[in-house]
């Protein structure tokens, strides 16, 4: 698909620039000119030409057109993707200077809190006071750069305010009840069962 420029230019709609004729030639010509001129029939070749070239011509404008609306567009996306990133980021800094001072965190707390987030079961280490105060709503847990953080209530709210997405588990007594039939006997597990 290797066209010269000639080509190129051609198919845009650009003319040829007319060779330079020698003036024996002129001359010769003229007199078919003149009469094609006196019997005044329209060349329709000719005009079927620039009738052509003018759809050439407004067909390269649309294209051209069409192009500036999608770079417009594909810009304006990427404003709206640069905004939503800083806003993104403002609202995460807010979160940690939410969580500053006010992670409840046990170094030495034994029992296990399991909880789902994300699709998969978490767990978090919490004191049998932290435990009660969690599952009575007292308490929260918020996920932060890849942590949880056992909070209170009150933060965990203002974090769920700022991005959802990052309060872990809360509960507030509109959990989820368990499906139906889930308490069926039949289905129970075993006391004496060892895992």
């Amino acid at each position: 698909m290797s066209h010269s420029l000639k080509d190129q230019l051609l198919g845009l709609g650009f003319k040829a620039p007319s060779p330079s004729q020698a003036p024996a030639k002129k001359s010769a010509n003229k007199p078919r000119q003149q009469a094609n001129a006196n019997t005044r029939r329209p060349a329709p070749a000719h005009s079927h030409a620039k009738k052509q070239s003018q759809e050439e011509i407004d067909l390269a404008k649309a294209f051209a057109l069409r192009a500036q609306q999608e770079k417009r567009d594909r810009e304006r996306a990427e404003a709206e993707k640069l905004e939503a990133a800083r806003q993104k980021k403002l609202a995460k800094e807010t979160v940690s200077k939410l969580l500053d001072g006010h992670c409840l965190n046990d170094a030495n707390a034994e029992l296990v809190r399991h909880f789902s987030y994300s699709g998969k079961i978490k767990r978090i280490y919490v004191t049998a006071e932290q435990l009660l105060a969690l599952n009575a709503g007292k308490l929260g847990v918020v996920q932060n750069n890849g942590r949880f953080h056992l909070v209170p209530a009150d933060i965990a709210l203002a974090v769920k305010q700022q991005i959802p997405a990052l309060l872990a588990l809360y509960c507030d007594g509109t959990e989820q009840a368990l499906p139906e039939g889930y308490d069926d006997p039949r289905f129970q597990v075993p006391d004496d069962l060892i895992w």
